[in-house]
């Protein structure tokens, strides 16, 4: 069973950054797809950024030009840097993982105050 392990949630002020990392019990090599999803309160869960194996990556408009998606397969660990923060990104994160199935982290908080 891959258990996604993901940190660097917290509160923070508009303009700000953050970066969120994904470490999977696994080796990131295993997965072909790995990303960040959000959701928000009495809202649809929504992509955030994926990454694929074979280096391309993909962006909400949203959050295109703001975050950045990384691999770094030294540290095994996926990262979600998120600058210029807004308040309308305040979601739990969650990491994903895709081999044979998606696999889902437990997600973290990240509350962006105006």
């Amino acid at each position: 069973q891959v258990q996604l392990v993901e940190s660097g949630g917290g509160l923070v002020q508009a303009g700000g950054s953050l970066r969120l990392s994904c470490a999977p019990s696994g080796s990131i090599f295993s997965f072909n797809t790995m990303g960040w999803y959000r959701q928000a309160p009495e809202k649809q869960r929504e992509l955030v950024a994926a990454s694929t194996k074979s280096g391309i990556t993909n962006y909400a408009e949203s959050v295109k030009g703001r975050f950045t998606i990384s691999r770094d397969y030294a540290k095994n660990t996926v990262y979600l840097q998120m600058n210029s923060l807004k308040p309308e990104d305040t979601a739990v994160y969650y990491c994903t993982a895709d081999s044979f199935r998606r696999y889902w982290g437990q997600g973290t908080q990240v509350t962006v105050s105006a």
